[in-house]
């Protein structure tokens, strides 16, 4: 049974986040719709993840950019984002593939992160079931701690976590209002990850590797 939903909720109290200096030089894979640029920030206020969409105290949406550290994290926390932790035949409908492209990138200086690692998040007072680990039907509560961390500290330029998906590598989000594109450097343009109805050799892989199975 899962938790209440409030157990989920930032505290009403201010919170004692850990902001680091990160990412000068780092690249980065960002798996995103082909209609956007690279580097370009999502405004939609639509869907449903962890960290977005999000507004501010205002109520306007704050564009936001998932990346991560490697290709298997961004592929992790998009495309295979719900394969099932379960034996067994575990299919995937190529359609969740199409008009879908991968961007490397890089940044050109550090960002002002909040940390959300196992220590800053035992600082902060919050078990990592509770913000990072949770699943999609505390979607709505993990938001609202988004929406806390930016309201509460305006130098705050996104979160960085350790993949839940890949916990190899480090995810990122950053906010669309505090960065700018110009920060982020593409190192190689967005590359269709779905080509004449077949994956390209790196999606494939991961799919074998997960025991999945790309159906029409």
């Amino acid at each position: 049974m899962a938790r209440p939903a409030k157990a989920f909720l930032p505290p009403a109290r201010s919170l004692d986040a850990t902001i680091i200096p990160w990412g000068k030089g780092q690249q980065l894979h960002r798996i995103h719709d082909a209609r956007h640029a690279g580097n370009s920030f999502n405004p939609n206020r639509k869907g449903s993840a962890w960290f977005s969409p999000i507004f501010d105290p205002g109520g306007k949406t704050i564009p936001t950019l998932y990346a991560g550290t490697t290709l298997d994290c961004a592929l992790m926390e998009t495309i295979f984002h719900d394969v099932p932790f379960a034996p067994g035949f575990k299919p995937l409908s190529r359609s969740t593939l199409a008009g879908k492209v991968h961007t490397t990138f890089s940044l050109i200086r550090d960002l002002k992160l909040i940390d959300l690692s196992t220590v800053a998040l035992r600082k902060l007072g919050v078990d990592r079931s509770h913000l990072i680990g949770t699943t999609k039907a505390h979607y709505r509560e993990t938001r609202h701690w988004a929406e806390r961390f930016y309201a509460q500290f305006e130098i705050a330029q996104g979160l960085r976590w350790t993949s839940r998906q890949d916990d190899r590598a480090q995810a990122v989000v950053f906010f669309g209002t505090r960065v700018k594109p110009s920060d982020l450097v593409v190192a190689r343009p967005p590359a269709l990850i779905l080509v004449d109805d077949l994956a390209v050799a790196p999606v494939l892989d991961l799919a074998i590797r997960l025991g999945v199975v790309l159906v029409d």
